[in-house]
């Protein structure tokens, strides 16, 4: 439904994201990565690991994979490369000690937090005030969009 209380056809709506997606991913990239992080060149798909151990806590690598939708071994990869900069810890689980626990290190966790936050405060404000069934439509459609883009199916 738009501002005005008004559904939206089909087109006007796709109108309607076309301008404004690219305004939405400007305005996010405008975010400026704090200068203590600047100089360790991370990229995009870093920001969903960082923030999984952001909010959620530390997590086993296939914890990650799994959240992450992407493979154990692509995963172990990010973290080894994040460990090697010192964003991340790699600790064994006292439970099983096989399993490697990963985290957020001390020394970077302020500068993270400051970076997602701003991007965590203005989704929490746009999906606040919708019901559970209306998010999870919200998050539906996002990836049908993305799957859309990429050339796979729609989920039905």
């Amino acid at each position: 439904m738009s501002s005005d209380g008004q559904g939206l056809d089909a087109d006007d709506a796709v109108r309607a994201l076309l301008l404004l997606m690219p305004r939405m991913i400007g305005r996010v990239k405008r975010i400026p990565v704090p200068e203590e992080l600047q100089s360790l060149s991370l990229a995009p798909r870093h920001l969903s690991l960082l923030s999984y151990l952001l909010f959620d806590g530390a997590m086993t690598v296939n914890e990650l994979a799994e959240r992450l939708e992407v493979a154990p071994a692509t995963v172990s990869l990010m973290v080894s490369e994040l460990s090697r900069k010192g964003i991340l810890a790699r600790e064994e689980d006292d439970a099983d000690r096989r399993r490697r626990i990963v985290s957020i290190t001390d020394r970077h966790l302020p500068a993270i937090e400051e970076w997602l936050a701003q991007g965590a405060t203005a989704w929490r404000a746009a999906l606040g005030p919708l019901t559970p069934d209306e998010r999870r439509l919200f998050v539906d459609t996002l990836r049908a969009y993305e799957s859309a883009v990429s050339g796979g199916s729609i989920p039905g």
